[in-house]
């Protein structure tokens, strides 16, 4: 339960990464850091994404790859400048006292970084992620240590990580099976049957005008063309996308008879 501090949104992405690299976790470590990207605004701290960091840990000193998590942001900055440093995750359940090292380097690249913990080994019988803020304790002007204060986590995604999560919650009774992405035309069908279940339930509600004129607004925004005019529209840019991928595999083709004339 939270105490003070903003609301923790994490994407599924975050959790599945994290899962991967504990997976994939060196002989003998016993739990995986890594760094915790997203934005933040006044009221919530948004993580949508992460990369492990390497590090060595025993019951007497900690060692940090720095300079790997440094390059790492530097390359993760190329391809999302809108992402930065938000905090650190750590595989477990417990704050350790090398968890406090670890935060300060973190409190360096941050301000007011989050600590991100999740329970990977599921000791409790399920998979516990929590997030806390640090603060310093002592009086004025020597600090005796530092106390982690939990936050409010709260789970967000976007439209096309739905799909995952979708497909994994299908294979969550038969772990063993095999299923594949639905096409297109059946996750519209799914999209319509959760529409219809909504609007089964329109009834025990209490109607709310602002979302009707926003439905109303929706619909007064499609264009209104006859079913003539629709096919030859279709045909049209059907027609248009044939021909650009015809092309397209023109100009491969040609490009790879290119490098073997050249090469003889």
């Amino acid at each position: 339960m939270s105490v003070y501090g903003p609301v923790v949104k994490i994407h599924p992405v975050v959790l599945a990464s994290i899962g991967d690299s504990y997976e994939r976790r060196n002989e003998g470590a016993s739990r995986v850091i890594g760094t915790l990207l997203g934005t933040i605004d006044k009221h919530s701290v948004e993580v949508t994404n992460c990369f492990s960091v390497p590090h060595n840990e025993s019951e007497d000193e900690v060692a940090v790859d720095m300079e790997f998590a440094k390059n790492m942001y530097e390359l993760h900055k190329r391809v999302s400048p809108s992402e930065v440093i938000i905090g650190w995750y750590a595989t477990g359940f417990e704050i350790t006292e090398h968890s406090v090292l670890i935060h300060e380097y973190y409190s360096r690249e941050a301000t007011n970084p989050i600590h991100l913990t999740m329970d990977t080994a599921l000791q409790s019988g399920k998979m516990n992620i929590r997030a806390y803020l640090s603060a310093q304790m002592g009086v004025l002007g020597k600090t005796v240590g530092v106390m982690f204060t939990p936050l409010s986590v709260k789970y967000k995604y976007y439209d096309t990580e739905r799909i995952g999560i979708d497909l994994l919650e299908r294979t969550r009774d038969a772990p063993n099976t095999t299923n594949g992405l639905t096409s297109d035309l059946c996750q519209v069908g799914g999209a319509a049957g959760r529409v219809q279940e909504m609007l089964a339930t329109s009834g025990k509600q209490t109607a709310d005008n602002s979302v009707g004129r926003y439905l109303m607004d929706l619909v007064n925004k499609v264009p209104k063309i006859t079913a003539e005019d629709f096919e030859t529209m279709l045909n049209s840019n059907i027609n248009d996308l044939l021909m650009v991928t015809y092309l397209s595999n023109l100009t491969q083709a040609q490009i790879a008879l290119n490098e073997k004339i050249v090469v003889l």
